[in-house]
Parts: C-alpha cells; sequence; structure tokens
C-alpha cells in the first residue's frame, strides 16, 4: 500500500476564525474611537439643503419697517365752547375752503350772557355821554361864572384907580378911596379863586373823560371777546383741505375740547413710520429708506423724530425725496427699508434659516471636495434684508449651509449625497 501525501490547507477554519476576530476587533476599536471622538455625523441629501457662497460686496445696514401714509399737515378741529349740535353743514371728506362753516353748536347761556353783556354796554355808553353833557354844562356854568367875576373886577379896578387919583389930588375923602380899594382886592381874590376852579374842573374832566373811555375800551373788548366766543359755535375750517373724522350728530352734546374733526391739508404726503425701540439711539433725522410702489422704487428720509416709546415701539415721520407715487393714498401702508449705515464693502453671507438655531455663532461650512459640511465658528455683525456682515470665521469663495438646521440637533459633520 502506497502513502499519500496530504496537502496542508492554505484556508484552514482555524485560521479563518482568527482572522475574523482580528477585523472584529479593528472594526470594534475604529467604531468605538469614531462614536467618541465627538464627530457626530448626519447623512444630508443635497437637494433638501440650501448652500450660499460667502461673497465680498457692497454692504449697507438696513431694517424693514412699515409706515402709513398720512397728510403732510393735519389740523385738529376742536369744540373751543361746549354745546348742542343744531346743524351740520357738510359730510365727512368735504373739501372745504378757510372759512367755510362745518357745523352750528347752541348754548343758551353763553347767548344769554352775551346778550346781557351787549346791554351792560350799550348802559355804560349811555351813561358816559349823559355824564359828558353834564360836565360840559358845568364847565359853560363856570366860565360864565368866570366871565361876571372878570367884569366885575374890571368894573372895581376902574374905580379903584380913578379914586386913587382923586385921592392923591385931595379931591376924594379917605372913606371913599378905602371902599374902592377894598372892592378891587375882593374882587382881584375873586377872580384868582374864579380862575383856579376853572383850572381844576378842566383838569377834572378831562380825567373823567379818560377814565371813561378807558372802561368804555375794556367794556368793548370783553364784549368783542363774548362775540367770539358766540361765534366760535359756528364751527369753521381753518384751512383749505380735506374734512375727515367729523364726530358729529345733531342733537349731540360736545364738551368744551371735545375732537370734533380734523382738516387734511392735500398738498403732500408725509409717513409715519413704527421703529422698534431697540433701535431708538440710533434713529436721527435725515436717515433714508426706500420701498417699491407699483414696480417703481421711491426714496424717503426721516425729517422728525418722536422718543416717546409705546408699546416698545417710537415713531418717526419721513417723507419723499424726489417725486410722490401717482396713486398713493391717505391710510396706506408701505413697506420700507430704513436704512441705518452709509454703503460699505465687507464680507457678506447669506440670511438664513440656520440663524434660529446658532444665534450667529457658527455655522456648517462646506468641504473643498463638497462632499461634508463641518460645524465652524464664525462671528457675525450687522445685517440687511439679504445679508449678514461677517466679521471672523469666513472668507470670500467659502461655501456654507445656510438653510434650517433645526432637524441636525448636536451633529458637528453632515455627509452631503
Amino acid at each position: 500500500m502506497v502513502d499519500r501525501v496530504i496537502k496542508k490547507k492554505k484556508w484552514s477554519a482555524k485560521r479563518i476564525l482568527t482572522i475574523g476576530g482580528i477585523v472584529a476587533l479593528v472594526l470594534l476599536a475604529f467604531g468605538s474611537y469614531y462614536f467618541t471622538s465627538g464627530k457626530s455625523r448626519l447623512n444630508v441629501d443635497l437637494d433638501r439643503i440650501t448652500i450660499s457662497t460667502v461673497t465680498k460686496g457692497p454692504f449697507q445696514e438696513t431694517i424693514p419697517v412699515n409706515g402709513v401714509v398720512l397728510p403732510i399737515k393735519s389740523i385738529y378741529l376742536d369744540a373751543t365752547e361746549g354745546g348742542r349740535v343744531e346743524e351740520r353743514y357738510v359730510e365727512d371728506g368735504t373739501f372745504m375752503k378757510k372759512g367755510e362753516p362745518i357745523l352750528k353748536l347752541s348754548n343758551t347761556n353763553l347767548e344769554l350772557s352775551l346778550a346781557g353783556q351787549e346791554t351792560g354796554v350799550f348802559t355804560q355808553l349811555s351813561q358816559m355821554q349823559l355824564a359828558r353833557i353834564n360836565a360840559q354844562q358845568n364847565t359853560v356854568s363856570k366860565l360864565t361864572q368866570m366871565a361876571d367875576v372878570e367884569s366885575s373886577f374890571k368894573e372895581a379896578e376902574r374905580i379903584y384907580t380913578l379914586d386913587k387919583l382923586l385921592f392923591e389930588k385931595g379931591a376924594l375923602g379917605s372913606q371913599d378911596f378905602q371902599s374902592a380899594k377894598n372892592n378891587y382886592n375882593y374882587y382881584l381874590e375873586k377872580t384868582q379863586l374864579a380862575r383856579e376852579i376853572l383850572k381844576q374842573d378842566t383838569v377834572s374832566t378831562k380825567q373823567q373823560a379818560e377814565q371813561d373811555k378807558e372802561s368804555y375800551a375794556h367794556a368793548q373788548e370783553g364784549l368783542q371777546i363774548m362775540r367770539k366766543k358766540v361765534g366760535d359755535l359756528v364751527l369753521r375750517a381753518p384751512i383749505e383741505g380735506q374734512l375727515t373724522s367729523l364726530d358729529a350728530e345733531v342733537g349731540q352734546s360736545k364738551k368744551e375740547g371735545d375732537r370734533l374733526g380734523q382738516i387734511d391739508v392735500l398738498s403732500g404726503f408725509k409717513v409715519r413710520v413704527d421703529v422698534d425701540e431697540h433701535y431708538i439711539s440710533r434713529i436721527y433725522m435725515g436717515l433714508k429708506g426706500k420701498f417699491s410702489f407699483a414696480d417703481s422704487n421711491y426714496d424717503l428720509k426721516i425729517f422728525k423724530v418722536y422718543t416717546q416709546v409705546t408699546t416698545g415701539k417710537f415713531q418717526v415721520d419721513m417723507e419723499f425725496i424726489g417725486p410722490v407715487p401717482k396713486g398713493i393714498r391717505r391710510g396706506q401702508t408701505l413697506q420700507i427699508l430704513l436704512a441705518l449705515s452709509d454703503e460699505r464693502q465687507s464680507i457678506l453671507v447669506a440670511r438664513g434659516g440656520y440663524y434660529q438655531q446658532t444665534g450667529g455663532n457658527w455655522i456648517f461650512k462646506v468641504s473643498d471636495d463638497g462632499k461634508t459640511a463641518f460645524r465652524t465658528d464664525i462671528q457675525l455683525g450687522n445685517q440687511n434684508q439679504d445679508y449678514y456682515e461677517v466679521l471672523a470665521g469666513l472668507k470670500p469663495g467659502d461655501k456654507v449651509v445656510t438653510s434650517s438646521y433645526e432637524n441636525y440637533g448636536t451633529m458637528q459633520e453632515l455627509i452631503l449625497k
């Protein structure tokens, strides 16, 4: 019997099991390293994400705000006097000329006061006229008395002069001369007294006349004021414009100071804009904004800032720069981009849903081969409606994922397929 040589098997079961065990250990070690190294990965379909390229170009910080178109000027109509609405002459929306009546209020107490004041002024005028007549008669009487006294004085002076001459020649006794002299002195004093009385009467009459005139002027001023108050019961248009917001019905009672309506000047428009209080320190007169209307772009400029904050917002008024859009109407809402800075060159990354999860602190940057995207720390600055300004972490030409990261959790890397 011939012995056969048995060939040794190259791949024995034992060897295969040994090699398999070693491979399993290697895979286990690799898997352990992979899952414990912090590089958590997620497969992502390219069709489900947005990839944007970081660019460098002109940048201007803007914020979107809403504005309401208003007349360039509005005059409010308030009741200067209270009363009951007696008549409405026009309806809301009417185009008014200056001075045209709008409505009439009635106020019986005010009208009675006017009648009483008119009567008082007329009575005062009658008393002044009567006092002037009495003063004139008194002056005439004093003038008559003065004339009589002066006439008597002249006669006494004539006799005194003649008797003095005769007395000096010895043709007249001393008794008769003394009598003439006494009579002369009496009428001299009486004449001086009459002149002083007439002078005082003239001054007194003049003072009384001036007092009466001043008193009557004050009474007339009071009467004019009262007449104006009654006249104000008829509400008139203070300027030319369109009557709006007329709030008064016949028979309705209105108190002094109640708002009755307003007149809008239609020579132009302004835009009243609400701005978040976060920007109050950065808003000032002269800042510009723009908006689109009927497929055309228009510019605005801030000309007034209202710093009072209400419900987290404050207001500014903007005026049109250049042409005003045709067809624009009062009360229309405009969507405006308000510029907070001048234009400058910056590194830019597109806005997107990623900001809600990252707060602008990091982003998924696509690798050079485009197969993966890895988490990269960044720093963002100002923003506008399209871009964020990149301060650090990215350079022009970098590609980043700008869609939402809501489903990525704490993933460190995306596998793009």
